[in-house]
């Protein structure tokens, strides 16, 4: 344990405030960097925010269109032409580096005339209504309060893409407090706070408009709150908090289902009077509380579900069938080793529509580091309890994404929707595990922990600046163009003038610099603390 002190927790909290700021300028990097509609469905979630802010409604699954708007920004967004980093050169599609983006001044712009579809209409399907409606209510609110429900499309959808960004920003404390709850370490509450630099992915995802952020956001509140009570928060208002907490995601995305498991590990393992005594109410007590944040959830979001199942028979009903002519098919013998890695290249770096992909070298590397980091959490003493608790939440989403793909598989002989982000809404629990491993690898002292936090957070940052130098070359560099021409491209296809492009990359520079130099700091800050 660390001595308090008024120096080193001001120090703490200036420099946890300033990698939160890394992050949070990282993430808009990567709203600014990444061409329209070139993440997964984002033409979907724009136009189910719009519909929403023009009094659209939420239709039932498979009834949603795309609205005129959508359509015309989609064709202006150049929509599925190839980016130049396509895993595979197919000479025979039309290649992004080869249109004329249409001018700035004359994008379209959404209006009452052109926001939702006419009756009837035979549009393009919006399968975004098969969750629930929580984030486009805040997308919409978003696009109402900023004055952009009006603006052209790709001036709202950067609205929409900042949004995540605030929410993936807002994790960074959450995964830090989590963090120093189980550690009582405010060196590896640091080494938390940098994580998401390191996926290129979270930086690609985050930052474009899509309802997993506020997935993530809450998942990290689940996270938080969790270890909270593994630790001995047995109060009512905090189990009333995490049921909210939880319901919120319920009202977001299916996927926070997958928290319910660390809810109960965290009640289940809580201390008691058979471990401790005096150290808290028996293991009754502790359930019933835990059954009060499951039924908050279940009151503020989780009756979505149960209505889907009476209504459509089925948790999630389909918003848009899959077509599966053309996919191929994957052998038995080889299925499990393909969905496991396809798995892990999507949540390490799958850019746009999981065309490009992160070198494998790096996905095993990264794949390794975590499964060991969670091990030695898990196994070591010292935060054991709590490690195992927010280790539910990743190891449930993945079992998860890779279960539903086998059971699809069994039926159709394709494994299809291997989505790395599904399992983001474990961010928070994941940046923890990695720092509960580095603090038990430094014996749990605190001054040696201070030692890895300016090396972890340098490592961070330039994994985080490389990351959006490989994404700029893939989607803008065009075969033997320099980086001029590139750079020409992306300011032509961004909402943002070339100017103001440099601005943000400026601003996001010198963000990474205050970073670091709070990072370097923090040792000679923290030369007081023992531990």
């Amino acid at each position: 344990m660390t001595r308090d002190t008024p120096s080193a927790e001001r120090a703490y909290r200036r420099t946890l405030a300033l990698l939160t700021l890394v992050v949070a300028l990282w993430s808009a990097a990567w709203a600014v960097l990444t061409p329209g509609f070139r993440s997964p469905d984002e033409q979907n979630h724009l136009n189910s925010a719009v519909r929403i802010a023009y009094g659209g409604g939420w239709p039932p699954p498979g009834e949603a269109r795309f609205a005129p708007v959508t359509e015309q920004a989609v064709e202006e967004a150049a929509y599925p032409a190839d980016l130049p980093g396509r895993w595979r050169y197919r000479p025979d599609e039309t290649q992004f580096v080869d249109l004329t983006p249409v001018p700035a001044d004359e994008r379209v712009r959404i209006d009452v005339g052109n926001a939702l579809p006419a009756p009837g209409s035979n549009a393009t399907v919006d399968q975004m209504t098969q969750h629930p409606p929580a984030y486009y209510v805040l997308g919409a609110g978003v696009l109402r309060l900023t004055g952009t429900a009006d603006a052209r499309w790709d001036v709202a959808l950067l609205a929409l893409r900042l949004l995540d960004v605030a929410l993936l920003t807002a994790t960074v404390p959450l995964a830090a407090a989590t963090t120093r709850r189980l550690t009582g370490s405010r060196s590896a509450a640091l080494l938390a706070a940098p994580f998401p630099l390191l996926i290129p992915q979270v930086g690609h995802i985050m930052g474009a408009a899509n309802n997993d952020a506020l997935v993530v956001l809450t998942g990290a509140g689940v996270t938080y709150l969790s270890a909270r009570v593994v630790t001995g928060d047995q109060r009512w208002r905090t189990a009333v908090g995490l049921g909210l907490v939880l319901g919120v995601g319920l009202l977001t995305k299916v996927m926070l289902a997958f928290a319910i498991p660390t809810v109960v590990a965290a009640y289940l393992l809580a201390p008691g009077p058979r471990s401790r005594p005096r150290a808290g109410p028996p293991v009754l007590v502790r359930s019933g509380r835990g059954l009060v944040a499951l039924a908050v959830a279940f009151v503020v979001g989780g009756w979505w579900w149960a209505r889907n199942w009476i209504v459509d028979g089925a948790v999630q009903p389909v918003g848009l069938p899959r077509d599966y002519d053309g996919m191929t098919r994957v052998p038995a013998d080889q299925v499990l080793e393909e969905a496991l890695g396809r798995t892990a290249q999507a949540f390490f770096g799958n850019l746009s529509w999981l065309e490009i992909h992160l070198p494998g070298t790096f996905v095993a590397t990264g794949s390794t580091v975590l499964v060991v980091a969670a091990l030695i959490a898990v196994a070591l003493p010292g935060a054991r309890r709590g490690a195992v608790t927010v280790a539910l939440l990743p190891l449930a989403l993945a079992a998860g994404v890779v279960g539903n793909a086998l059971q699809g598989w069994s039926e159709t002989g394709v494994l299809v929707a291997l989505q790395g982000r599904y399992v983001f809404g474990g961010l928070a629990a994941l940046a923890t595990l990695l720092a509960v491993a580095l603090w038990q690898l430094c014996l749990r002292r605190e001054r040696w922990t201070a030692v890895v936090v300016p090396g972890f957070t340098t490592l961070a940052v330039a994994a985080g600046a490389a990351g959006l130098v490989w994404a700029f070359g893939a989607m803008y560099r065009g075969p033997g163009e320099s980086a001029a021409q590139a750079w020409e491209r992306w300011a032509a296809w961004s909402p943002l003038s070339g100017t103001a492009i440099v601005v943000v990359l400026a601003v996001v520079a010198l963000g990474f610099v205050a970073g670091l130099v709070a990072a370097w700091r923090w040792y000679p800050a923290a030369r007081d603390l023992r531990g």
